[in-house]
């Protein structure tokens, strides 16, 4: 008898297909818009603008593609101010002022009355995106913590069973061997910045997202919050470690001594330079393969083009956990280092 052909592969390779395609549209749309007034520079404005934070979040053409996003200012003279940032453009989304203030090309918002100052706490959109991804994170550990609530004893189902191997990963691979006996005090911070970071990457590849992770001021946070937890829980051998290196002649302590201190800053400075490289290199890369398309203006471009881009999003999916781990692991070390009771070389 013949057997029945498969066809779930054929279905599954049609649904990634599919989605790659979804994906795509909204990016090459928006590359579009910016392919006027010059084609180098209509792809230069295309990427700039997907790369760096704005007040405006674009996610295609149209009526209802962009979401203008709120200003929020506070001034001693008037006080809280709230308006949306559709005020600064008019129908032709050129840039205006709109009740004493204006908004500059580098994003900032400035009072037109030079003896005016407001502090700006506007919802940018790197600031959207860091919400959601809040939302997001806290919505799937919150599912998982209530199956293990309800359900103490039963194997995991559903967002369980998808998050506890990657718990179980980076207790066993990546707290317990680089921070030791120790390191449980140190598991929720280590899970929630693999995941924040492993899941801003994730995010930020879809066509239109904000550039989170690519995003400096973000990373430096980061880099920020393990430098804390590192020098905060230091013991006497690690501080010992840094300003009094033992085995080291003293006279080579005018050197070793600053080297170590300096060393404490450059360690989280090298977090956040990392990530931020990596992910916005990333960013610009595939970018830049679409702003080809509308510089050419051939079909052969187009297609070579499209089939780089899938190539190197798949790719960058890979990187997007590559760099959370990273990030993860030398959080761990840096810690464990400062934990750990050291044996003197």
């Amino acid at each position: 008898m013949f057997k029945k052909k498969s066809v779930v592969p054929n279905k599954a390779l049609f649904v990634s297909f599919l989605a790659l395609f979804l994906l795509l549209v909204p990016a090459l749309s928006s590359a579009k818009a910016y392919s006027g007034g010059g084609e180098e520079k209509g792809a230069t404005d295309f990427i700039l603008h997907h790369v760096v934070d704005d007040h405006v979040w674009h996610f295609f053409d149209g009526e209802y593609g962009t979401l203008y996003l709120p200003i929020i200012l506070y001034s001693e003279d008037r006080g809280l101010e709230i308006f949306s940032s559709h005020h600064f453009y008019d129908d032709h989304h050129e840039k205006v002022a709109y009740n004493g203030y204006e908004l500059g090309e580098d994003g900032h918002i400035a009072a037109l009355d030079a003896g005016r100052h407001a502090m700006d706490f506007s919802i940018t959109k790197n600031t959207a995106m860091l919400i959601l991804t809040m939302i997001v994170l806290s919505f799937i550990a919150l599912r998982a913590a209530s199956h293990y609530k309800k359900n103490p004893k039963s194997a995991p189902k559903g967002v369980a069973s998808f998050l506890e191997p990657i718990i179980i990963y980076v207790r066993d691979e990546i707290a317990k061997p680089n921070i030791g006996k120790k390191y449980e005090k140190f598991m929720p911070y280590l899970l929630t910045l693999f995941f924040f970071i492993w899941l801003g990457n994730l995010l930020g590849l879809i066509p239109g997202a904000s550039n989170l992770t690519g995003n400096i001021a973000v990373t430096f946070v980061l880099a920020v919050f393990t430098f804390i937890a590192t020098n905060v829980n230091g013991n006497k051998e690690y501080w010992k470690h840094v300003f009094a290196t033992p085995g080291v002649p003293k006279p080579l302590l005018l050197i070793m001594v600053p080297v170590e201190f300096i060393g404490l800053f450059t360690k989280p400075f090298s977090l956040m330079v990392r990530l931020f490289v990596a992910i916005t290199a990333g960013h610009i890369v595939i970018l830049s393969l679409i702003g080809l398309v509308f510089i050419f203006q051939s079909h052969a471009v187009g297609v070579a083009s499209t089939v780089m881009v899938i190539f190197i999003n798949m790719i960058e999916l890979l990187v997007a956990t590559i760099q959370a781990y990273v990030f993860t692991l030398f959080s761990a070390m840096y810690i464990g280092a400062a934990v750990a009771d050291h044996d003197h070389h």
